[in-house]
C-alpha cells in the first residue's frame, strides 16, 4: 500500500484534485465500462497527466485479475497485515466524492461490491466456496506475488476488503466536511495510522482495522441484497436485454440471499484472522490429528511471556513465531499449542486452526480449542476489543460454523501445562462468558 500512496502522490504533485486523480487512475488501469461509467462518468478527459512508466505501473497495481496458478493480481498488502484489491476501493471513493449529499452515495454498493456478490451468488455451486479465500505473499517486507491458498472463487478475501474499505471510506467522504484535500493523505489515515497504548479501544474510528465493524453499521443483509439485485437489472439494461420476468426474478433474489447470507457470516459475524503463512509459521512436525467436530469448551489462557500486547502486525507476528519456537523447540511439540492467538492490534492470529488438534490444556486438548491472549493479564485485563473479538465473534463464528456446539463453554483457567499461570482478573473475567449462547 506504501509503494501505491507513494505513485498516488505523484499525481497530485500538480495540485490535482481527489476527483481528477482517481479519475486518471482510472484510466491507467482501463476501468471504464458502461457499469461504471453509469456511476462515475466518463474517464478519458480531464485529470493529470501521466508518464508512461507510472501508467504502466498503476494498470498492474489497480486492475483486478486472478490468474491460472491462482496469483491474485490488483491487490497490495496494508500495514495491518491485510491484503486489499484496489479496484473497489477507489471507485468507493470516487462515487462518495460526487455525491451531493451527506449520507447519500449514488451506486456506492454496486461499485464496490454488488456488482461481484451477484457473480459469486449466481455462478457458485455447493461444491465450491462462494466467497475467498484469502491468501499469501511470497515476502512480508517486499511483497510481490500473492497467492491465494484455496481454489479461487469469484469473489476473493482480497476483493471483499477492498470493497468493504471503498464502501466505507466513500460514505464517509459524501460528508463535504470531511473531504480530503488530497486522496493521497485520506489513504495513510485509513491505512497507515498506528496504535496508541490501548489498542482499538481508544484508536481512531476511521482506520482500516475496524472496517468490518465499520461496514457493518452501514449497512444490513436485506439492504445489500437489494442493491445486489439493482445491479443485476442494470447490466440487464446496459446490455439491451428485457426485464426479468416474475419467476426469474424470485429466482435471482434466491440465490442472491443465499450468497449474501454467506457474506455476512464469513465477514461480518466472525472475525479477520491471520492466516499462519502471514506470519511466517514454521511448518508443523509430524501429522496433525483432526478434530472431531463439533468440540464443547473454548479453553481462554493468556500467554504471560511475551508479556506486553502487541499492537502491530509485524510485533504480533514476532510474537507467533516466538511462541511457536519455545513450543516446538524447548516443549517439543509438534506446533504452536495454541487453536487461535487474540493480538491488541485488532486481529486474531490462526494457530492450529479450526481442525487440527491443540496443545493447550492438558487433559482436553481434544474437547476443545485453545484461545490466548498475547500479553500478560496476571493483574489486568486484555483490550475491551480483543476479548470482544473472542467472545463476540470467534465464539460465534465457530457455533454458526458447526465447530462448536450451540451450548458450550467457554473456561478462563488459573493454572495449564501449556502456558504460564494466566492471573485471577482474566480468570474471573472468563468465568463471567461460561455458558455462552448462540
Amino acid at each position: 500500500m506504501e509503494d501505491f500512496i507513494r505513485a498516488v502522490k505523484q499525481l497530485e504533485d500538480e495540485g490535482s484534485e481527489p476527483v481528477s486523480v482517481l479519475r486518471t487512475l482510472r484510466r491507467a488501469s482501463g476501468l471504464n465500462d458502461a457499469f461504471i461509467q453509469h456511476y462515475l462518468g466518463d474517464a478519458d478527459s480531464g485529470g493529470p497527466e501521466i508518464t508512461p512508466d507510472l501508467s504502466v505501473y498503476i494498470s498492474r497495481a489497480v486492475r483486478h485479475s486472478v490468474t491460472t496458478g491462482a496469483a491474485e493480481e490488483g491487490v497490495v498488502l496494508t500495514p495491518d497485515g491485510t491484503t486489499v484489491a484496489l479496484t473497489p476501493l477507489l471507485l468507493g471513493i470516487e462515487a462518495g466524492l460526487l455525491s451531493r449529499s451527506k449520507g447519500s452515495v449514488r451506486g456506492l454498493y454496486q461499485l464496490t461490491l454488488a456488482k461481484d456478490l451477484d457473480l459469486s451468488s449466481m455462478h457458485g455451486s455447493p461444491e465450491n466456496q462462494l466467497l475467498g479465500p484469502d491468501g499469501c505473499w511470497d515476502n512480508i517486507t517486499h511483497p510481490q506475488v500473492f497467492t491465494l491458498s484455496d481454489t479461487p472463487a469469484l469473489l476473493t478475501t482480497a476483493q471483499i476488503n477492498g470493497g468493504m474499505d471503498g464502501a466505507v471510506l466513500g460514505m464517509e467522504v459524501s460528508d463535504t466536511s470531511r473531504r480530503p484535500m488530497k486522496l493521497s493523505d485520506l489513504l495513510m489515515e485509513y491505512y497507515c495510522r498506528h496504535l496508541e497504548a490501548g489498542g482499538l479501544d481508544v484508536a481512531s474510528r476511521l482506520i482500516s482495522r475496524r472496517r468490518r465493524d465499520n461496514f457493518r453499521e452501514l449497512v444490513g443483509a436485506l439492504v445489500l441484497s437489494r442493491q445486489v439485485v439493482r445491479a443485476v437489472e442494470l447490466q440487464r439494461r446496459l446490455k439491451g436485454l428485457s426485464k426479468m420476468e416474475g419467476n426469474k426474478k424470485r429466482q435471482l433474489w434466491a440465490v442472491v440471499r443465499e450468497g449474501v447470507k454467506e457474506f455476512f457470516h464469513k465477514y461480518m459475524a466472525c472475525p479477520p484472522i491471520i492466516p499462519r503463512c502471514m506470519w511466517q509459521a514454521k511448518p508443523y512436525k509430524g501429522t496433525p490429528t483432526n478434530l472431531s467436530l463439533p468440540l464443547s469448551y473454548l479453553f481462554i489462557h493468556h500467554t504471560f511471556i511475551p508479556g506486553q500486547p502487541c499492537l502491530t502486525f509485524e510485533q504480533c507476528s514476532e510474537d507467533m513465531r516466538s511462541m511457536q519456537r519455545f513450543h516446538q523447540d524447548d516443549r517439543g511439540w509438534d506446533d504452536i499449542g495454541y487453536s487461535f492467538v487474540a493480538g491488541s492490534d485488532g486481529y486474531i492470529y490462526e494457530g492450529r486452526g479450526w481442525h487440527w488438534q491443540g496443545a493447550h490444556t492438558l487433559g482436553h486438548n481434544s474437547i476443545g480449542y485453545g484461545i490466548s491472549f498475547i500479553g500478560d493479564y496476571t493483574s489486568s485485563l486484555p483490550s475491551q476489543h480483543s476479548m470482544g473479538l473472542v467472545r463476540d465473534q470467534l465464539a460465534s463464528c465457530a457455533v454458526s460454523g458447526g465447530r462448536l456446539k450451540t451450548d458450550f463453554t467457554l473456561q478462563g483457567h488459573r493454572q495449564v501445562v501449556s502456558t504460564s499461570c494466566p492471573g485471577d482478573a482474566l480468570y474471573s473475567e472468563i468465568r463471567s462468558w461460561e455458558h455462552y449462547r448462540e
